[in-house]
């Protein structure tokens, strides 16, 4: 145990070091975060604004763009100052900050499409009695539970991970706080797992839900690749392009990607930010008249 460094801020590494190219992918980002926060925050005041849409479905996708909105801004914010500003370090209780926010947000995700993916089933199966399975109390405990199994998931994955001191390097080769770096520099002692469940009860349910919700597990499935390629698969030593596109895929794509499917896809959703959009130009010519 002699000469060992216990190191407290962490080196994220950027995929070139040239300059020009750091600010690019700032700039890069930058744009996907705003497009990312003008969709959800569109989405959630559509689905608030509307009082044809304060129904159980879309009280959870108003929740779901929530959760993106967090996910994106626990990494991207920060990835895009320091690729413009150059600055490369990260405390460490930045970095089990941002890993555990990180975590919290999308595993209540994960667990809201869950309860989604039922509310789809009661939707499509017992349309006669939606109204007395999914009562407000219900999609209260849901949202409640969603929230309370992510936070204890992310208390004891980020406690796990931060358990024992960092000796190896301080080095991460991504542009956030990466869990499979994170395991990388960490102490052979230190073990992380998870799993994802989704149970239906009857085959054809679960065919006419996935028939309704294609896009959206796609999105779903997309993530949980992209995830379990990162963790699961070789991890790298390096900067490289294929392992900041991983990491893209899992921690921008989905938030990004979601408020497309969710409104564009939608009647609903569409029929009220068109009312939205009248409501606002009347609003701004009756104005402009007085």
């Amino acid at each position: 145990m002699d000469n060992l460094t216990v190191f407290t801020e962490f080196l994220l590494m950027d995929v070139s070091g040239s300059r020009e190219l750091q600010v690019l992918q700032g700039v890069l980002f930058l744009v996907i975060y705003l497009g990312t926060l003008t969709g959800n925050l569109l989405t959630v005041t559509v689905i608030v604004t509307d009082t044809r849409l304060h129904s159980p479905m879309y009280i959870f996708i108003s929740n779901v763009a929530l959760l993106d909105l967090g996910t994106i801004s626990v990494v991207v914010p920060n990835t895009v100052v320091n690729s413009i500003t150059g600055r490369k370090a990260i405390s460490l209780t930045e970095c089990a900050a941002q890993i555990f926010l990180y975590l919290v947000f999308a595993e209540v995700e994960i667990a809201l499409l869950v309860v989604m993916s039922y509310d789809r089933y009661v939707a499509i199966c017992h349309p006669l009695h939606y109204g007395l399975i999914l009562t407000p109390g219900l999609c209260s405990q849901a949202t409640a539970g969603s929230w309370a199994s992510g936070l204890v998931y992310s208390a004891v994955h980020t406690g796990s991970l931060f358990r024992l001191p960092f000796t190896k390097t301080n080095v991460i080769q991504q542009y956030f706080c990466d869990i499979p770096q994170i395991l990388r520099i960490s102490s052979p002692d230190v073990q992380y797992s998870e799993s994802v469940l989704l149970a239906t009860h009857s085959v054809k349910a679960r065919k006419k839900a996935i028939s309704t919700c294609t896009p959206q597990l796609s999105i779903l499935l997309l993530l949980v690749i992209s995830g379990a390629i990162a963790v699961l698969g070789p991890i790298a030593q390096k900067p490289s392009l294929k392992n900041l596109l991983t990491a893209m895929f899992y921690t921008t794509v989905p938030p990004f990607v979601n408020p497309i499917i969710y409104c564009l896809r939608n009647r609903e959703i569409n029929a009220a930010l068109r009312r939205m959009c009248h409501r606002y130009s009347l609003f701004t010519v009756n104005d402009s008249l007085h």
